[in-house]
């Protein structure tokens, strides 16, 4: 296990491969952690980690308050999450990479973007969540956290997190802050120390505003159309994953490609090939070597 300590969280993280840097923001939800490109439905299905690999470094960690990193009770927002990938690149001294997000992780990947559009050489939006069912269910989620918080109490949170250790995609009544209580016991002790009140406003406004949209949260409309970033968009199609919400982020954004193609069509090979067309056309080549005038007799 590789960590480091990012705006005082800990970011459990690993490179993969070697080659050009892609700063890859894990699919799953509200569970991102970095075995999700292996294990998650259509990721498992498609491999991108070994295909990408071959050719390139992938960057892929738990995003914050999942997995083995660490988190902090405050009103997470987009930019938070964008905050986690930056100072990561900038841990492993990297000025520019490309970005990858899978279903929720296409959202900080948008944010990043618009945030740092100097770093970003490209965007791989593979699967964007979005729709009026994905705003429908999350905020379900959020508000059946904030019942059993409001029924029980936070000790009761850290008792069934502690006990069950599911994490806040899997059982909605432990929070957003469900996988860092189930592995760090001090966390746990000042997160029930807290106050209750103050706390169910901050977790209202998280929900309120990370899913804010019937389309494809992370970034203003505007702000997309103002990015002259390469950007590869691959189409879901569920109650999660609206294509609706793709075909949203292609009218956004000026220089994207849609792959145009079924999800059943959307093998492990074409999806590896895809993948690494683009990423090939939007590597910049690298620099040419230093010229050195002959030493004269």
């Amino acid at each position: 296990m590789t960590i480091t300590v990012i705006d005082g969280i800990a970011t459990h993280y690993d490179v993969i491969g070697s080659g050009p840097p892609l700063l890859m923001f894990s699919p799953g939800g509200f569970n991102a952690t970095l075995e999700m490109w292996s294990s998650l439905g259509v990721y498992a299905r498609t491999k991108p980690i070994q295909h990408l690999a071959q050719k390139y470094s992938c960057i892929v960690f738990d995003r914050r308050e999942t997995g083995q990193s660490g988190g902090r009770v405050e009103r997470v927002t987009w930019a938070h999450y964008v905050a986690q990938g930056k100072g990561l690149l900038d841990h492993l001294n990297i000025k520019q990479a490309h970005l990858m997000g899978g279903c929720m992780g296409c959202c900080p990947v948008m944010a990043f973007a618009v945030a740092y559009p100097e770093v970003a050489l490209s965007m791989v939006l593979y699967w964007p969540v979005g729709g009026a069912r994905y705003r429908l269910t999350g905020h379900q989620r959020f508000a059946e956290h904030l019942a059993f918080v409001h029924q029980q109490g936070l000790e009761q949170v850290v008792a069934l997190v502690q006990k069950d250790g599911k994490p806040f995609g899997a059982d909605p009544r432990g929070g957003p802050w469900a996988s860092v209580i189930a592995h760090d016991l001090a966390f746990a002790e000042r997160y029930v120390k807290q106050n209750v009140e103050q706390y169910k406003l901050i977790v209202a406004g998280m929900a309120r505003t990370l899913i804010d949209r019937d389309t494809a949260p992370g970034a203003e409309p505007e702000d997309l159309m103002r990015l002259d970033i390469p950007a590869l968009i691959v189409p879901g199609k569920d109650a999660s994953h609206a294509t609706s919400a793709a075909r949203y982020l292609e009218e956004c954004l000026p220089r994207s490609e849609y792959w145009d193609v079924a999800v059943a069509d959307q093998t492990e090979e074409r999806s590896a090939e895809r993948l690494l067309g683009f990423l090939d056309a939007a590597t910049p080549p690298p620099p040419p070597p230093p010229h050195h005038e002959p030493v004269k007799p």
